[in-house]
């Protein structure tokens, strides 16, 4: 029997969901200040309304849902504490996850929509759940001319999305949360750095920070040697670093990273989609000095044969498709391999359109970006997709499977592999790999029935599919304002998905339903 939520659950879940709410609209300030600053009048405006409405609508949740909490702690004995100091079951802490990036994307996408740049709200929520889910997809009408304010805003999103809108809140808005490690797991982080998950997302936070300095200070040298005045290089540095080390793939200009036509840029940026694709605890040891935890590492060795396989294949796909790219090195380079790394830690930048892609590459060339895109990085980092652990626990499980086989029949076959440390292979650890592995493998099949059921080819169907679902944003020109709503609302449930890896998302149908057909 189904045993339906009680009003005491939906309380708890509200509560804090209000006050995961009420820190989004504090991360608004920044723009909103930055609006006044350059004498934007349109977006000061367009934030102000978008941060009183948030205030307005946690303030009175919080109160609501405290209100209903104390009713039921009166009718109920079993709830003795308070609602500020009550710790979430994982239920609880599941679905706050789940609903706090729904409430992001709606609230994130509210400016937006105000700016004038989006024909719909569906069109806007669309841009917000790409930036807070780090994919890049983007739906934006006339992005040269969109105003610095909103602009700043689409890469914060990313920024704040990438390190996770729940360790946002942990970190710096949600103090003493007994409820934190739960709601840290929701988002497809269950490794902690540190021994505490407060400190972990403050950790997290200060390798962000470190690099948002160097990397945008890099990529402003960059941008003043090309030609761009101090104030304009310093913003699109800061910009492109947010979308580049968050693996997301927004960039200022519409043309992507082929606005910039520059090799510098392209290297920086390079060297940062690595950094993003990488374990927050793998950057943990590199900065405690442990460099040799980088040629260790199961997920670093998967990710370096991946990327060498995928490339192989674009690169072949490329040379037979007669595209010009494979005309010589630096060319393929520049086209093909740091499209393919792009899509393989989930950044999205590009330096071709997406027209050509569409029209020029071969679909052999196609399919190996759809592998590099459908496998990701590494766990516990800014990327997503499959991830590399996860397939290097896989492959592993061949090996050791290869080996009993092999080995007398009373032989005992032990498996290990170095993730940190030696860890030795757990047929549950093995379940676990297949199983996500599983979901992702539907999901990018989910993604892409349905564009073939709006007339696209299976190729290009899949292709986008798999740059949504795991949350890469490469696009072969499917992606636009003119697409069918619905294939924008698929596009949507797969980013959230994806980013979340399931067990959340999972676990927020399995209270509807019990909501609905719960005694």
């Amino acid at each position: 029997m189904i045993l339906r939520p009680r009003a005491e659950d939906i309380a708890v879940i509200g509560y804090h969901l209000s006050r995961i709410i009420l820190g989004l609209g504090l991360t608004m300030l920044l723009p909103l200040g930055y609006s006044f600053l350059c004498g934007e009048r349109g977006p000061f405006f367009d934030f102000l309304i978008t941060i009183e409405i948030i205030f307005v609508s946690g303030l009175i949740m919080m109160q609501v849902c405290r209100a209903v909490y104390e009713s039921g702690k009166k009718k109920a004995p079993a709830y003795e504490k308070n609602i500020d100091s009550l710790d979430p079951n994982w239920m609880h802490g599941m679905i706050m996850v789940a609903l706090s990036w729904l409430a992001a994307m709606i609230l994130g996408a509210i400016p937006l929509w105000l700016s004038g740049h989006w024909i719909s709200f569906l069109d806007a929520c669309f841009e917000s759940m790409s930036g807070f889910a780090t994919t890049g997809l983007s739906l934006a009408q006339d992005l040269d001319h969109l105003s610095l304010t909103h602009n700043l805003w689409r890469h914060l999103t990313m920024f704040i999305g990438g390190q996770g809108i729940v360790v946002v809140a942990l970190s710096f808005f949600v103090k003493g949360f007994s409820g934190a490690f739960r709601m840290y797991v929701g988002e497809a982080r269950d490794e902690r750095v540190l021994p505490n998950v407060i400190n972990t997302a403050r950790f997290i936070w200060g390798v962000s920070f470190t690099y948002l300095a160097l990397g945008t200070a890099a990529l402003w040298a960059v941008g003043m040697k090309n030609g761009m005045d101090p104030g304009r290089a310093l913003f699109h540095g800061a910009c492109i670093f947010m979308a580049a080390f968050d693996t997301g793939g927004f960039a200022p200009q519409s043309q992507n990273m082929l606005y910039y036509h520059n090799y510098g840029m392209e290297i920086i940026t390079a060297v940062l989609m690595v950094l993003g694709a990488i374990n927050f605890r793998l950057h943990y040891h590199l900065w405690t000095g442990n460099r040799r935890e980088l040629l260790r590492n199961i997920e670093m060795r998967v990710l370096f044969i991946s990327v060498m396989i995928t490339f192989a294949v674009t690169a072949v796909g490329l040379k037979v498709g007669g595209s010009s790219y494979a005309s010589g090195a630096p060319l393929l380079l520049r086209k093909g391999f740091y499209q393919l790394l792009s899509g393989h830690t989930g950044t999205g930048f590009m330096t071709v359109c997406a027209e050509q892609i569409g029209k020029e590459w071969s679909d052999l060339a196609l399919v190996g970006m759809i592998c590099a895109m459908a496998l990701g990085g590494a766990v516990s980092s800014t990327t997503g997709g499959i991830k590399m652990l996860r397939i290097g626990i896989i492959a592993e499980a061949f090996v050791q499977d290869i080996k009993k086989v092999i080995f007398p029949s009373r032989a005992m076959v032990e498996q290990k592999f170095h993730h940190i440390k030696e860890v030795f292979l757990e047929d549950k650890t093995v379940r676990a790999a297949l199983m996500v592995t599983l979901a992702y493998i539907i999901l990018y099949g989910i993604g892409t029935l349905a564009g073939m059921l709006c007339g696209f080819g299976f190729i290009p169907s899949l292709f986008e599919s798999t740059s949504a679902a795991a949350n890469v944003g490469l696009s072969c020109g499917i992606t636009s304002v003119g697409m069918p709503a619905a294939l924008k609302v698929v596009y949507i449930f797969q980013m959230w998905a994806g980013r979340l890896e399931f067990i959340a998302v999972f676990t927020l149908a399995g209270f509807l339903l019990a909501a609905i057909k719960g005694k």
